[in-house]
C-alpha cells in the first residue's frame, strides 16, 4: 500500500502549469513539522515536494499561497531524468489525490479547526523554533471519551 497523509504550510507560492494536452497541473512544497527537537533543542522542519491535478490543481493555484496550511492526502511517487550535465536525478514526490484547506497562513479564517490553525508555527522568514507549540505526550488523549470498553482477543478482526 502506498498512502501518504501529511499536514503543513506551503513553503512558497504554488505554480499551476498546463499540459500539452490541456490538463492542469500545479507543484508545491509542503513545510511539514518533525515531532521532535534536535541536540539544539530547535525543531526542524521537512521541505515535502507535492504534485496536484486537473481540478484540484485549479483549486490549490487560486487559493492557496505560502504560508497556507494545508493536509494532503497521497502517495508517494519516485522518478529520474538525465541533468543537463549529464548526470542522473532521481525524484520523489507525493502525488495528491485529496487537498483540505485547513485555514489561512496567520490562522485568521472561521474554521472548525480555528484554534488549532492560530497554535501552529507559521512558515516564514522570520520564524523561531523555540518559540514552537509542544505537545505533553503523557497526558490521556482519550480522557474525554467516556467509559472503558472492555474487548477480549475473539473481538479483534486478527
Amino acid at each position: 500500500m502506498n498512502k501518504v497523509i501529511l499536514i503543513g504550510r506551503l513553503a512558497r507560492d504554488p505554480e499551476m502549469r498546463t499540459t500539452a494536452s490541456g490538463t492542469n497541473v500545479t507543484r508545491f512544497t509542503l513545510a511539514v513539522s518533525r515531532p521532535f527537537t534536535g541536540n539544539n533543542g530547535e525543531r526542524g522542519a521537512d521541505f515535502i515536494n507535492c504534485i496536484a491535478w486537473r481540478r484540484q490543481a485549479e483549486n490549490i493555484a487560486k487559493y492557496c499561497t505560502k504560508g497556507s496550511q494545508v493536509a494532503v492526502e497521497g502517495r508517494i511517487q519516485t522518478g529520474s531524468y538525465d541533468g543537463q550535465d549529464g548526470t542522473k536525478r532521481y525524484t520523489t514526490d507525493i502525488v495528491a489525490d485529496n487537498v483540505t484547506f485547513l485555514g489561512s497562513r496567520n490562522g485568521t479564517e472561521n474554521t472548525q479547526n480555528d484554534s488549532y490553525v492560530q497554535e501552529m508555527p507559521s512558515y516564514q522568514d522570520n520564524y523561531n523554533a523555540e518559540t514552537a507549540p509542544t505537545t505533553n505526550v503523557g497526558e490521556d488523549p482519550f480522557k474525554d471519551f467516556g467509559d472503558e470498553i472492555a474487548l477480549s482477543d475473539d473481538d479483534l478482526p486478527f
